[in-house]
């Protein structure tokens, strides 16, 4: 492997920035009481919206209200943070977390052309599908990047800063089981391997910038690209 790509690969996932965002004992309490209620509500409002039939009126609101849900839980939590990456020249994560999310694409792209050929997993994917089909694509890709960036200023933000030990696998457990609420065990993998992927980037960099980027490129290139392999 070219050294450039390792070097990448160590600093967004491996090397850990220094840093020093621990909260008190108080603030810590604090943030989890909030985050347990928030996860609940969130889980709550998933389901719901995931629940609503294919071009009706309410589905744009309902995702709107769960980005509501997950950004106004994230600051009413405590303090976040962007982060950095680097050891010797930390930086803002910008370019690297874009790369992984393109990535993650061509992995999950891979997946799809075998998942087409089981029909009940194909089903349970198109299920989400019909979302895009039949409503805006512009503005369902717009509240796609608003729910992104909300899903990862909560989960790997206040939820990741309110677990002492071993957050990552937390942050990741509970993303999966919030979107399992859906019922699509589809969504709920992707949720769980998309979760590791930028839970990780939040322990190198210390901070909420990577994961955003690796995630918002991720689901709008998803529901751009998905439905021309499943068809």
């Amino acid at each position: 492997m070219d050294r450039p790509i390792l070097r990448t690969l160590r600093t967004s996932f491996v090397d850990r920035t220094p840093r020093d965002h621990r909260d008190n004992d108080v603030d810590l309490r604090r943030r989890q009481m909030v985050c347990v209620v928030v996860v609940l509500i969130g889980a709550a409002t998933l389901a719901w919206s995931l629940r609503i039939e294919p071009g009706s009126v309410l589905f744009y609101p309902a995702l709107v209200a769960l980005a509501a849900v997950w950004a106004a839980g994230a600051f009413a939590s405590g303090r976040l943070h962007l982060g950095r990456i680097g050891l010797v020249d930390a930086r803002r994560p910008v370019g690297p977390p874009i790369l992984i999310g393109l990535a993650l694409v061509a992995v999950f792209l891979a997946g799809a052309f075998v998942v087409r050929e089981i029909p009940w997993l194909a089903d349970r994917v198109r299920d989400v599908l019909d979302y895009a089909d039949q409503g805006s694509v512009a503005l369902l890709v717009v509240i796609t990047i608003v729910n992104g960036i909300a899903e990862e200023l909560f989960f790997r933000g206040a939820l990741y800063a309110a677990i002492p030990r071993h957050p990552v696998l937390w942050t990741t457990l509970a993303y999966g089981l919030a979107t399992a609420a859906t019922g699509n065990i589809m969504l709920a993998f992707a949720a769980l391997f998309l979760g590791a992927v930028v839970g990780l980037q939040r322990r190198a960099s210390g901070g909420v910038l990577a994961p955003i980027l690796t995630h918002v490129t991720w689901s709008v290139s998803m529901l751009l690209l998905l439905p021309h392999v499943l068809g």
